[in-house]
């Protein structure tokens, strides 16, 4: 019967709103909290769940506080008492504005809408912004004044609204979506400021309104909430990608400040002088170390140049050396021949009968004849001065043999740590090669 009473009150009653003083408060260890809501003629027994999310009261709950819940009907029947499940709780006064403002604010919570992964970034340095507010508020002569003087190459795009009264939540969520879809009358914006002065809840109930709430969640350009004034929050600041405390504020967020710009321009500038100037200072070093390094290169092969044109002058020299002592090789042998073919007694009898003849002759022109033998000696001495070997080793020649005392007639046949033997006009040493 207990639970069929407690079928009845949860579907014929379902969620009330209800008045009324706490008293009996408790807070038990298990997290949930009692009490009793009464007034001078009822009571209703009262229990908020830990798993219940719920925005905490400004003040904290006592006995003899004031308050309006919201909630559920329902029995707890291990005591067959019947009691009211709280989900909102507010201080009495308040009034039914609020009551929906925290149904709709639980509502959308639950939906994610307030969810900081849906929020968009807003561009860091924005071109044109489209702004839906009041023509003749002094919210939009702030924002202006403040956008002129940060960003005076802002372009700003106002689509003017009625922000307050009856059908103003549609003409706000209309130019929303006006101004985020493509129009042949103006270029895209890259953000949409929504935005408004303080004031009562009532004043501000419009932009609390769900249809404001879920265009600015469809748009696909992010939107930037400034509704009243700082301690003011409505169901708009809540879905958009950036909540502003007041419109001031907003145009200070959403564009950079061109003196902040200009300095760090500046800033950059700099930089970019000093990292350009190590830069060339880098490619100046590499550059000196590559010149350097060709030069020695360049050094180096003319250095190899002249090595191999020694090596060829040293074979010119050797193959000539050669050749001058074969020629005397050769005149030797055919001299040698000439005394074999010539015997020397023969030869002497000869010479003795012309001798006779000769010192006969002589005996009259002997001083001529010793003078012009004597010319003759020193022609054939000067000749052999000049054609001989020894004279050809004082021009600078010289004859280079191994350790046994053969002749060397080639390079290729000099071989690493060989000893050789240089003969020179004037002497002879030995050497290692």
């Amino acid at each position: 019967m207990t639970r069929s009473i407690r079928g009845l009150l949860e579907t014929r009653l379902g969620a009330v709103w209800v008045q009324g003083e706490i008293s009996n408060y408790k807070l038990h260890p298990s997290g949930h909290q009692y009490f009793t809501l009464k007034d001078q003629r009822a009571q209703i027994a009262c229990v908020i769940f830990r798993s219940t999310n719920m925005t905490p009261p400004r003040q904290p709950l006592v006995d003899g506080a004031q308050v309006q819940v919201y909630g559920n009907v329902s029995v707890f029947e291990a005591r067959g008492q019947y009691q009211l499940n709280v989900q909102i709780l507010q201080a009495r006064g308040l009034g039914a504005l609020q009551a929906r403002f925290e149904a709709l604010k639980r509502k959308l919570d639950a939906e994610g809408l307030f969810a900081a992964a849906r929020k968009r970034p807003l561009p860091r340095f924005p071109r044109r912004i489209g702004i839906v507010t009041s023509s003749s508020g002094a919210a939009i002569r702030d924002i202006l004044n403040v956008l002129q003087r940060r960003a005076p190459w802002l372009e700003v795009l106002i689509n003017p609204v009625r922000v307050q009264g009856s059908g103003a939540a549609a003409d706000i969520a209309a130019a929303i979506r006006e101004l985020s879809l493509p129009s042949p009358h103006w270029p895209p914006v890259d953000l949409i400021l929504v935005a408004r002065g303080g004031g009562s809840i009532e004043d501000l109930w419009e932009f609390n309104e769900e249809i404001v709430a879920r265009t600015i969640v469809d748009v696909a350009v992010p939107v930037v909430s400034a509704v009243g004034h700082e301690i003011d929050f409505t169901i708009c600041d809540f879905v958009a990608d950036l909540r502003a405390p007041t419109p001031s504020a907003a145009a200070e967020l959403i564009v950079p400040d061109i003196i902040d710009l200009r300095r760090r321009i500046l800033e950059l500038a700099g930089c970019l002088q000093k990292c350009l100037q190590s830069f060339l200072e880098q490619q100046r070093t590499r550059l000196r170390y590559l010149s350097e390094r060709t030069l020695a290169r360049e050094l180096l092969k003319r250095m190899r140049d002249a090595q191999q044109q020694i090596d060829l002058a040293r074979e010119s020299l050797g193959r000539h050396i050669a050749h001058r002592i074969e020629h005397c090789r050769r005149g030797l042998v055919h001299t040698a021949r000439a005394l074999q073919d010539r015997s020397p007694v023969r030869e002497l009898a000869t010479r003795r009968g012309r001798f006779a003849e000769i010192q006969r002759r002589l005996s009259g022109a002997l001083p001529h004849l010793v003078d012009l033998g004597r010319q003759r000696f020193l022609r054939a001495e000067a000749m052999l001065r000049v054609l001989g070997p020894e004279a050809t080793l004082r021009r600078g020649y010289s004859i280079t043999t191994d350790a046994q005392g053969k002749l060397i007639r080639s390079a290729r046949k000099v071989t690493a740590k060989m000893k050789i033997r240089t003969r020179l006009s004037d002497g002879e040493f030995e050497s290692t090669t």
